[in-house]
């Protein structure tokens, strides 16, 4: 029987160590790999039960240098002074140093030339090892290669001074790169520290602190004032207030109380609460955000794989032109040897494309981990691009917009002596009692908060598409909408029909309440706009989206009410989720790139039709998280605003990194062929570029 194992390791940092891992396994008996995710560390392997074991599993990756992790989350890096990488690279540092002071001082050249030949040797293994391993198993021609070939040619040429510095400063990099590496996911570590590694569970009527690993769904456990919650749960008991800024990024801490929903790695306030666990700590809201961000790390953007691409065969084709260019121009053009294949190192070593494949990876990576640490996450490097180029922003209305939670906003009667606001209150309460329907439990919710009893009714029955009807004190009563009263009942609305008119072009939906023939009085109820939605659609338009339209379920008259309060351009109203989706296209061909906005169940259609669609409120619902491109953890529109600033500046930095990539390579190319630049000067080029790029990518790790 296979089993599936997810395992963090240690010294997986890059493609080449990927490689050697998936090499290392592949001979090995009962083993099969799966995925290896090198942005996470992380390996998914199956292996048959009947042939090897999971001790044995971890064993052999141990062998082959890939130890597994004991510790939760992403293993730290090396110390520099454990590295091996740092320790040959420092080696060759201080080679190079005491081989050139011997230089000054003359003593024999030998003793000079020795010493740089040790650097070049110590300094060169692992990037040289790499080299040989991709050209004999992956048959790629890569950067390691060419910096190899350039130190080997150099050296040859009696440049032994010039063979060790670029042999020095690449190793460098190279070792630094895990370091490099470990910086871009530090918003990942810093989602895997939020929980707790412990929790107080009640077992037995006792209090017992146990692994979070080990929680099971129904478990209850203790959460103390400044603790943070181990997994998503609901309050059974207790209140207080709990700062969800690490899972949603909400600003502002949420009064919970029993019935609740808790997040994991939420941090609780003043009070003690009691909550029954309702998902495993590997299920829970922090563990999947941090899984999604993983892989959404592993998912390459339109501009990363055409880079990749262009490597592919852009690498050999600089070792190819070097070759030619060192023994074809003394065979025809007359050039001298040493002139030809002193030009033509310089040249491969300034070609060589490392700032140019860093550049994009490097600073998609801190923008995806930096996003999710704000509550934002985006599911890949592409939708990274896709976000920054958005033209129009498509917004559902209910859940997005407004609330989602509608409020009685007027109780106004008929006839005040008969039927009182309390009377007409307690008895639309009492009907209501059995419904789910959002207006009936905001009807019930007011009744509630003003303290009224509700009334006795008997024989409850819904009215399909209509309302509710009961008896009360022996008078057959009805609940429901104006037009059921009018066609149906043949109601007298009396004074209240001018009132039905003004309230409804406000945006209110009216429920009336009555009797056959005569209606007692009206309840308006509306989905109020969420406070700062108003703000948001403005700061959309500061952000560069063109165009804000409304796509709605809802009637247009109470559409166009709320459109107005917020600032929309243009509502489209009374629409069926396929009508959503024929409308994303329409305004695709139109006007652009569509990001659409919603609650990513209903509107699931229409976020796929988009260029981008984008999930309002996911922290809790898996359905959101799987559906959208872009997960907004919290009910906050201005995480949208931030979600398409935080890829504009990405795509912004991109583009630096890769302009500034591409004209110091072809100023160094144009050097190296005219014969301006020598091979330091190619070198230190080179290294310099390729930090600028990394410094200017972590850029991106400030929110």
């Amino acid at each position: 029987m296979m089993q599936h194992v997810d395992l963090r390791v240690a010294n997986l940092d890059c493609e080449h160590d990927a490689s050697r891992l998936r090499r290392g396994l592949a001979q090995t008996p009962g083993i099969e790999v799966v995925r290896i995710s090198s942005s996470a560390a992380k390996v998914r392997l199956a292996f048959d039960e009947e042939r090897t074991s999971r001790e044995t599993v971890e064993s052999r990756l141990a062998e082959i240098g890939f130890p597994v992790s004991a510790e939760r989350g992403r293993p730290p890096a090396v110390r520099p002074w454990n590295n091996p990488k740092v320790i040959t690279s420092v080696l060759a540092g201080l080679l190079l140093l005491l081989a050139w002071i011997a230089s000054l001082v003359d003593l024999p050249e030998g003793l000079s030339t020795g010493g740089y030949l040790l650097a070049v040797l110590i300094g060169g293994f692992y990037f040289g090892r790499e080299a040989i391993q991709d050209l004999l198993f992956e048959r790629r021609i890569g950067i390691e290669l060419l910096m190899g070939v350039a130190a080997i040619v150099a050296f040859a040429l009696r440049q032994a001074g010039e063979s060790a510095m670029l042999v020095f400063l690449y190793s460098i990099s190279e070792a630094l790169e895990g370091y490099t590496e470990e910086k871009t996911r530090s918003a990942i570590k810093a989602l895997m520290d939020l929980t707790p590694k412990r929790a107080t569970v009640r077992r037995d009527g006792r209090q017992i602190e146990i692994p979070v690993e080990e929680l099971q769904v129904g478990d209850v456990f203790l959460v103390r004032p400044g603790e943070a919650v181990p997994t998503d749960g609901k309050v059974l008991s207790g209140r207080s207030s709990v700062n969800q800024a690490p899972v949603t990024g909400e600003s502002v801490p949420v009064e919970k109380e029993a019935g609740s929903s808790v997040f994991a790695g939420s941090i609780n306030g003043e009070g003690a609460l009691d909550v029954r666990a309702e998902k495993t700590f590997a299920e829970n809201t922090i563990s999947r955000i941090i899984e999604m961000v993983e892989e959404a790390q592993e998912k390459k953007g339109q501009s990363q794989r055409f880079i990749e691409r262009f490597g592919a065969w852009y690498s050999p084709a600089v070792l190819v032109i070097g070759v030619s260019l060192g023994i074809l121009s003394p065979l025809l053009l007359d050039a001298e040897w040493l002139t030809a294949l002193t030009r033509a190192t310089v040249f491969i070593v300034a070609a060589a494309p490392c700032a140019l494949v860093i550049s994009i990876p490097i600073t998609l990576v801190a923008s995806l981990g930096t996003g999710a640490r704000m509550g934002v996450l985006i599911k890949g490097g592409i939708h990274v691009e896709q976000l920054a180029n958005v033209t129009v922003v498509a917004l559902d209305k209910t859940g997005t917009i407004t609330r989602g939670q509608p409020d009685v906003t007027d109780v106004v009667s008929g006839d005040e002596a008969a039927f009182p606001n309390n009377v007409l209150l307690s008895v639309a309460a009492a009907i209501e009692a059995s419904s789910q329907h959002p207006l009936a439990r905001a009807i019930v919710r007011r009744s509630e908060a003003d303290g009224i009893a509700s009334a006795s009714v008997e024989d409850f029955r819904s009215i399909t598409g209509a309302g509710a009807t009961a008896r009360y004190q022996g008078t057959i009563v009805y609940i429901g909408k104006p037009e059921f009263f009018e066609r149906e009942l043949h109601a007298d609305l009396g004074q209240i029909a001018g009132t039905i008119t003004r309230l409804q072009a406000e945006g209110k939906t009216v429920v009336l309440l009555g009797e056959k023939a005569r209606a007692w009085g009206l309840i308006a109820v509306r989905d109020n706009v969420r406070a700062n939605a108003r703000e948001a659609v403005r700061a959309l338009r500061d952000a560069g989206v063109k165009k804000v339209v409304m796509l709605t379920g809802d009637n247009a008259l109470a559409a166009r009410v709320i459109a107005d309060e917020v600032g929309v351009n243009e509502v489209f109203a009374d629409l069926k989720p396929e009508d959503k989706v024929t409308k994303v296209r329409e305004l695709t061909d139109k006007h652009g790139r569509v990001a659409m906005v919603g609650d990513g169940v209903n509107d699931a259609p229409a976020l796929a039709q988009a260029a981008v669609g984008v999930a309002m409120g996911a922290a809790g619902t898996d359905v959101a998280l799987e559906t959208a491109d872009v997960a907004l953890m919290a009910d906050d529109l201005e995480k949208l605003v931030y979600a398409l600033r935080l890829a504009k500046r990405t795509q912004k930095i991109v583009t630096q990194n890769l302009v500034l990539s591409v004209v110091v390579t072809a100023v160094l190319v144009v050097g190296a062929l005219m014969g301006s630049f020598s091979l330091p000067v190619a070198v230190i080029g080179h290294e310099l570029s390729e930090l600028f790029v990394i410094v200017n990518g972590l850029r991106m790790l400030k929110s």
